[in-house]
């Protein structure tokens, strides 16, 4: 079930307080209507004596993988591992414009999908994964242009020693824009990050997400539409951009 951009933004306003979700603002009534019926779809029922949909579990949990999908889907279908799909992480390295003897960081490897590019490109890559089973992987494709660091990339510490940053972070509940934000740390002056992100970071009202395009747009950083589906051989329908983030020289 597809979901409107208009009731994603409803739903990205509305207030939630363990299962219970309260709808804000003034609605016209097919936009209320349209909006009660995903909620209903996904498990919400409309409490007259709550004043609120009621879910049987978290109800912010309930909505995430809709405001990453656009559509109506499972949250067990938003947790696991998705590799970067070939087209993607073509377009990640083109937009990186990574030259022979540049210094990468793969933030979140996962299985290197992009490292392993951003190799064959010429650079020489550093790569952090939280999940041992693929930081082990990765490991033993014994390229000796990659090291790998087996931890969780948000407790390091990045200092500004990259040429480049390509990534593709983990995305619910907005961990790509604190990933990425993190990321961007490592970049020496005259860098340039590009990650894979949620599409939720080109409309969605949360605190972070309206910061992380206020600043986006001071650094003349980037957004480019991937198309609908772009991860759908690896499991995912969320939706999708590539964030291109200069660091001025």
């Amino acid at each position: 079930m597809k979901v409107s951009t208009d009731v994603l933004q409803v739903l990205d306003r509305a207030q939630t307080d363990g299962p219970r979700l309260v709808l804000t603002g003034t609605l016209d009534r097919k936009l209320y209507l349209d909006t009660a019926k995903v909620l209903e779809a996904a498990g919400g029922k409309w409490s007259r004596k709550e004043r609120a949909h009621l879910f049987g579990g978290d109800a912010a949990d309930a909505i995430e993988p809709i405001l990453l999908t656009g559509e109506i889907v499972s949250a067990k279908q938003l947790h696991g591992y998705f590799p970067t799909p070939d087209p993607v992480v073509r377009q990640v390295i083109d937009l990186a414009r990574i030259e022979p003897g540049m210094r990468v960081l793969e933030p979140s490897a996962g299985r290197g999908a992009l490292a392993l590019a951003a190799v064959r490109a010429g650079a020489v890559v550093d790569c952090v994964e939280i999940q041992p089973e693929h930081a082990n992987a990765l490991a033993a494709e014994r390229e000796r242009n990659i090291t790998v660091l087996t931890t969780d990339f948000l407790t390091t510490s990045p200092k500004p020693a990259y040429d480049r940053v390509v990534m593709n972070p983990p995305f619910a509940k907005g961990a790509d824009i604190t990933h990425v934000k993190h990321a961007w740390e490592a970049l020496k002056p005259g860098g340039q990050l590009v990650a894979v992100m949620s599409a939720g970071v080109t409309f969605r009202q949360t605190s972070s997400a309206v910061a992380f395009r206020s600043r986006l747009e001071a650094l003349g950083g980037e957004l480019h539409p991937l198309p609908e589906g772009a991860f759908k051989e690896s499991g995912t329908g969320v939706n999708t951009v590539i964030a291109v983030i200069p660091k001025a020289a």
